[in-house]
């Protein structure tokens, strides 16, 4: 094989694996790039998921507002229910101090 063609064949190489090697670098950005857009949503799903938490003891609180109002037809089982969860507060509130 006369040297011209191993030479044009070893420039060829070395152009490909530049090539490679720049292919790699802009997928390591795009990668990196992915992974912070991928903490950011994380983070706007945690504060979605929070909201909906809070909606959710809002919507409780108005049920038993409303429970304790009379607007409900389970008013005197959720007072129970209140009053029963009053006690074990009590209890452990009571237990903590001894």
């Amino acid at each position: 094989m006369p040297k011209e063609k191993q030479l044009q064949q070893l420039q060829s190489i070395e152009s490909k694996v530049r090539q490679l090697l720049n292919r790699h670098a802009e997928a390591q950005q795009k990668l990196v790039a992915a992974q912070e857009e991928i903490k950011m949503l994380e983070s706007r799903l945690e504060e979605r998921e929070q909201q909906i938490k809070n909606f959710q003891n809002q919507e409780n609180i108005v049920k038993i507002v409303d429970a304790i109002a009379g607007n409900t037809a389970n008013s005197t089982e959720l007072k129970l229910k209140l009053n029963e969860y009053i006690r074990e507060i009590d209890k452990c509130i009571a237990y903590l101090r001894d």
